[in-house]
């Protein structure tokens, strides 16, 4: 179903990527709701169905509407649907007929113990794509273990390869088991929809939050094989240790990260640095006697960065070639001129926080741009329109509704 708005008009060339795909985007928290960001950011028209008086997350924070709900919610439509009521789910089977796309990220087995779960919803519409995001997947022994971003990062290793050795684990800072398990089911989906393009038949997709994190372990799991076991944490310094410079260096106003991958990598530091001549001493002749002399290493590095703020180191690396990143804030990252050129960054005006900058998606076409980021609506703010739309209901139907606490 295409949804009517004037953004989504024009020649099919200049058409966003997902437009005529109708989703009801039931996630929560940010796992599902960044999936169904994803899809809308790509033209799909996404509902979300949210319980009467809004998802949990829009009431983190005074004035009540949160940053992460702003973050991953906007470009969506919104209806409520009180789904422990009976004319509550009945009416998402209604929904799920017109439906493209049905994506949660519930505890497994939520919805199908309120009828409305992923076999209930696919008898009814065969060419529905059921997405459900979970924490370890629908099945497994792990399947009904409590899933939030801490628990995932502990379970999946995460937790055991960051920090500094010596020191309990640490968890990484982003949420990101939430976001890449949103980017898998995103992924999964667009995959669903392929092949119902060549078998006109939907799916049942189970994407895990550790199955999609396991993969950034990349590093730390050829250290393992490599050792034989679990070796120290390394903090900022290559998994393995065997990469030296790998870590991040204080200069005169924060810090700056900087790594020598290469040998041509070191010989242009040490040009940066005024220090050609080091390209002979044998504590640094190569990668492998370097990380054997890392704090040596670490030492002639840091005493160059220290002299320089990190504009000018990186100003510096950068024309030289080498590998080198200040560190930035959030400050910073909001206010990125590169993000803010591209358009992965947009500044919205909220009448509470002023001007917020939100995401974009990362999804990008040659042929055509992103819709405008807009804010989330609110709760129920489209019920007359989805449901009068796809149901048939009139107003009066809603306000009954309303007052049977349906919706």
């Amino acid at each position: 179903m295409v949804r009517p708005l004037d953004w989504q008009l024009g020649s099919p060339l200049k058409q966003q990527p997902l437009t005529g795909i109708t989703v009801l985007d039931l996630g929560q928290i940010y796992n599902g709701p960044y999936c169904g960001y994803l899809l809308a950011m790509a033209g799909a028209r996404v509902i979300k169905v949210e319980p009467p008086g809004g998802e949990a997350m829009r009431g983190r924070a005074d004035p009540p509407l949160s940053y992460p709900f702003m973050m991953l919610n906007g470009n969506k439509e919104t209806v409520t649907l009180n789904l422990k009521s009976d004319a509550g789910r009945e009416m998402l089977r209604n929904l799920a007929r017109h439906a493209d796309v049905l994506l949660e990220n519930f505890a497994p087995g939520t919805l199908d113990r309120h009828g409305v779960g992923a076999d209930a919803l696919t008898a009814i519409n065969p060419r529905l794509v059921y997405a459900a995001g979970t924490g370890f997947g629908r099945t497994g022994p792990h399947r009904d273990y409590r899933a939030m971003d801490i628990t995932v990062q502990a379970m999946t290793g995460v937790m055991s390869v960051t920090g500094h050795d010596g020191e309990p684990p640490l968890k990484a800072g982003p949420a990101l088991c939430d976001i890449l398990g949103g980017v898998h089911l995103y992924a999964a989906i667009t995959t669903a929809l392929v092949r119902r393009e060549r078998t006109g038949r939907g799916a049942v997709l189970d994407v895990a939050m550790q199955d999609a994190v396991f993969p950034s372990l990349t590093s730390a799991l050829g250290a393992w094989y490599v050792s034989g076991g679990q070796s120290r944490r390394t903090g900022n310094h290559h998994h393995a240790w065997a990469v030296a410079p790998y870590n991040v260096y204080a200069a005169g106003d924060g810090h700056v990260a900087i790594i020598c991958v290469r040998e041509r990598h070191w010989l242009a530091l040490l040009d940066a640095m005024g220090k050609p001549e080091l390209a002979d001493d044998p504590r640094f002749t190569d990668r492998a006697t370097r990380a054997l002399n890392m704090v040596a290493t670490d030492a002639v590095v840091e005493a160059w960065t220290s002299t320089l703020s990190r504009v000018d180191v990186f100003e510096v690396c950068q024309q030289h070639q080498v590998p080198c990143a200040p560190v930035q804030s959030l400050a910073d990252v909001l206010n990125d001129p590169h993000l803010l050129e591209r358009g992965a960054l947009a500044k919205v005006a909220h009448e509470h926080y002023g001007e917020v900058a939100l995401p974009s998606t990362p999804l990008r076409f040659k042929d055509v741009d992103p819709p405008a980021v807009s804010l989330p609506r609110n709760a129920g703010a489209d019920n007359l329109q989805v449901y009068g739309e796809l149901l048939g209901l009139s107003a009066d139907d809603v306000a009954s509704l309303v007052d049977a606490g349906a919706i």
